[in-house]
């Protein structure tokens, strides 16, 4: 299995030279160049691990620790990456719910070093990630599966990436635009009616295997949610 890790860090030589050495070493990277740009990113998929500067403009890495330990209730493992090297500062963050900590400047071989101990830590939970679920539909993020009834949808990429959006967040009420910037990674306009189009044809698909339970609601006004 190709391990995920998504690397928040806002200098972009740093970013470069982490890809660089995580790639060699075989594993995909995703890059967020600051705390909001994370959490979008988080909020459409977790990775397997996080790299996560402190020191990031639109919100700082203590803050982003957390909101994805409080807030989205996700135990994904985090590495936090810090000149400071005091003490009470790596207690604080432990505390908080960091897995580790790693002070710059740093050498290549320590990150590789921390972040295969953090992947074999979390053993089984590594390498799967768990099954989302709703009513009757279950979604398996691995393999990107979907099953109604025990039927098994056939989705678009992008229905697909609407359906484990609104899973993984089954409270939250979704605007167009966010959905159009989360999914399709653009900027939204309102005459497009793409986001529409996909919700609709990813209703019917559900309909056609469970008549009876409604899956995605309208929000007259807003966007959709689950409901």
């Amino acid at each position: 299995m190709q391990y995920t890790i998504l690397i928040v860090e806002d200098e972009t030589d740093i970013s470069k030279l982490l890809v660089k050495i995580l790639e060699t070493a075989g594993y995909q990277t995703n890059q967020a160049f600051s705390g909001t740009e994370a959490k979008l990113l988080l909020e459409k998929e977790m990775p397997d691990l996080i790299l996560l500067d402190l020191m990031l403009p639109g919100m700082a890495g203590d803050k982003l620790l957390y909101e994805i330990r409080e807030k989205m209730n996700c135990n994904v493992p985090i590495l936090v990456l810090s000149a400071k090297s005091a003490l009470n500062d790596k207690v604080t963050l432990l505390n908080m719910g960091a897995d580790d900590y790693i002070t710059k400047p740093f050498e290549p071989e320590e990150v590789l070093a921390r972040i295969q101990a953090a992947l074999r830590h979390i053993g089984k939970r590594a390498d799967k990630r768990p099954v989302l679920s709703y009513k009757k539909l279950k979604l398996y993020p691995e393999s990107r599966k979907v099953m109604v009834n025990n039927t098994e949808l056939v989705l678009t990429a992008h229905e697909y990436d609407l359906l484990h959006l609104f899973l993984q967040t089954p409270e939250k009420v979704y605007s167009r635009e966010n959905l159009y910037e989360l999914v399709w990674k653009g900027g939204y306009y309102g005459e497009n009616n793409t986001v529409n189009v996909h919700v609709s044809n990813l209703r019917k698909k559900i309909k056609e295997a469970d008549p009876i339970e409604e899956y995605i609601q309208t929000v007259y006004g807003i966007g959709f949610k689950l409901g």
